[in-house]
C-alpha cells in the first residue's frame, strides 16, 4: 500500500492509492481555488460554480449526468472550501472509465445554461437563508469575517443574495478559465485502482486541459481579530472565543492540532470536563484549529443558556490560562492516540483517503506517510504545548463572536484585558 504519483505533459498531477481489500474506488479532481480566490464582486461564485457543474454539458443534460452515474450504482458530489474546490465520485472498479469521463466532461464542457443558472441561484438563496436561520452555523461565518475583516479568506463561502443573483453564465466561464489550470489541479483515485490504467484514462480526457491558470494567487491573509455580537431572541447563545492560529507549513501546526484536542477534542478534554461535566454551564463546548496555506485560527465554541453566559466565558478563559501553565503527559499521549486513530480510520474510507492525498499534494507537493506524521507528533512535548498556549492566547487580539441572548456577555475589552494579564508569562520561540 502506498501513493503513486505521475504528472502529464500539461502539468496535471495524478495520484492513486490501491486499497486491495475494496471493490470500489473514489476518484475526483481537486482544484487549488476556493472562496478566497474570488474578487470582491465575485463573492460566492466558486460555490455557485460547484453547483452548476452538474447542470449539463455539451454531451449530457443535468438528468443524464445523474442517471449515468446512478445507473451503475455510483454517487457523485462536489464541495467548495476556502482554498479548494473538489468534484468527486465513488463507483465500482469496473466503472472507472465512465466516472473519469463524466468528471472530465464537467470540467471541459459545462454549458452553464441560463435557465439552469436561474434555478440554481434560487436554490443557493434558500441555502443562504437557511444558514442565517441556523445560529450554530452563522456564528462561524461571523467569526471568520471578524478575524479576517475585509478579506476574501474571511467571507462566507455561500456569498450574499445580492452577489449570487448578479452572476451570469459568462462570469462563470470567465472565472473557471482564470482559476482552473492543470498546474493547480490534482486528480486522485483511492480504492480498487490500477495506477497506469488510471493515468491512461485521465490523459485521454484531460491531457489537453489548459496548462496554467491565469489568475494570481490571493494576497496573504492578515489576522485582525475583534468583536461581533448579535442579540437574537433564541433559547441558547452561540459563542466563539478565538485567536490567530498556525498555517499548514509552520512548525507549530501539528502542536496546535494536538492542543485543540487536549482542550476540547472529546468528552475527556479539559473544557468538556470543567465546563459541562463539573459546572453544567453548557450543553456543547469544544476547541478547534483550522489551518490555511498562510495563516490559521484557533477557537473555542460553546452553546449555552442566557443564565450561564456571564459565568461561562471567564471559565473558558481560566482553562486557556491553565493550558499555559501545565499540560501533563497523559493528556498528550491521549491526544496523540486520538490523532493516530483518526488517521488510520481514514484509510478505511476511500473517499476520506482520496481527499487526504489531494490536500497533501496541493499543500506540500507530495503525499505524507502515516509514519512521517507520527514522527512529527512524537516530537511534541508538554513543555512545547504550554509554551504554545501562552503565545496563542496572549499574543494577539482575540476574536469574540456571539449570537443569541447575550446581554450578560462580558465586554470585549474585559475579555481582552483578562487574556493579556497572562501575557507576561509568554515566551517567544521560533514557529
Amino acid at each position: 500500500m502506498g501513493v503513486t504519483v505521475s504528472r502529464l505533459s500539461n502539468g496535471l498531477t495524478i495520484a492513486t492509492e490501491n486499497l486491495p481489500h475494496l471493490e470500489s474506488t473514489t476518484l475526483g479532481v481537486w482544484v487549488k481555488s476556493g472562496s478566497r480566490n474570488e474578487r470582491d464582486e465575485e463573492h460566492g461564485i466558486a460555490h455557485l460554480l460547484e453547483h452548476m457543474a452538474f447542470k449539463g454539458t455539451g454531451r449530457r443534460s443535468a438528468e443524464q449526468i445523474a442517471c449515468d452515474i446512478e445507473n451503475v450504482g455510483g454517487e457523485i458530489n462536489a464541495a467548495t472550501s476556502v482554498e479548494t474546490t473538489s468534484f468527486y465520485t465513488r463507483i465500482l472498479k469496473d466503472d472507472l472509465p465512465l466516472a473519469i469521463d463524466i468528471l472530465a466532461d464537467i470540467l471541459t464542457d459545462s454549458k452553464f445554461d441560463t435557465a439552469e443558472l436561474a434555478r440554481e441561484q434560487h436554490v443557493i438563496l434558500q441555502e443562504i437563508g437557511a444558514a442565517h436561520d441556523t445560529p450554530d452555523d452563522i456564528v462561524f461565518d461571523r467569526f471568520t469575517e471578524t478575524a479576517f475583516r475585509h478579506q476574501s479568506i474571511g467571507r462566507s463561502i455561500l456569498g450574499t443574495p445580492e452577489t449570487v443573483k448578479s452572476f451570469t453564465s459568462k462570469q462563470l466561464r470567465d472565472y473557471m478559465d482564470r482559476q482552473y489550470g492543470a498546474d493547480r489541479m490534482i486528480v486522485v483515485a483511492a480504492g480498487a485502482v490500477d495506477h497506469d490504467e488510471f493515468v491512461r484514462e485521465v490523459e485521454k480526457r484531460l491531457g489537453s486541459f489548459r496548462a496554467k491558470a491565469e489568475a494570481p494567487f490571493p494576497p496573504y491573509a492578515h489576522y485582525v481579530g475583534g468583536d461581533f455580537r448579535e442579540n437574537r431572541d433564541l433559547m441558547d447563545a452561540q459563542i466563539i472565543l478565538g485567536f490567530e492560529g498556525r498555517a499548514y507549513h509552520v512548525r507549530d501546526f501539528y502542536a496546535s492540532q494536538v492542543l485543540a484536542s487536549i482542550l476540547g477534542g472529546g468528552m475527556s478534554s479539559r473544557l468538556f470536563q470543567e465546563v459541562r461535566e463539573k459546572r453544567g454551564l453548557c450543553y456543547s463546548v469544544y476547541a478547534f484549529h483550522w489551518g490555511f496555506s498562510d495563516t490559521g485560527v484557533f477557537g473555542v465554541h460553546a452553546a449555552t443558556g442566557r443564565e450561564d453566559i456571564a459565568e461561562l466565558v471567564p471559565v473558558i478563559q481560566q482553562e486557556l490560562h491553565r493550558a499555559g501553565e501545565h499540560i501533563n503527559q497523559q493528556e498528550l499521549d491521549r491526544a496523540r492516540a486520538q490523532y493516530r486513530a483518526a488517521l488510520l480510520m481514514s484509510y478505511e474510507s476511500p473517499t476520506s483517503r482520496a481527499g487526504q492525498i489531494a490536500r497533501q499534494l496541493l499543500l506540500f507537493g507530495r503525499p505524507i506517510s502515516v509514519d512521517e506524521l507520527m514522527d512529527r507528533l512524537s516530537n511534541i512535548t508538554t513543555e512545547r504545548l504550554t509554551d504554545l498556549s501562552r503565545r496563542l492566547f496572549t499574543g494577539t487580539t482575540p476574536t469574540v463572536t456571539a449570537i443569541g441572548p447575550i446581554g450578560d456577555m462580558p465586554r470585549f475589552e474585559n475579555i481582552a484585558e483578562s487574556l493579556s494579564a497572562n501575557a507576561s508569562g509568554a515566551r517567544k520561540v521560533a514557529v
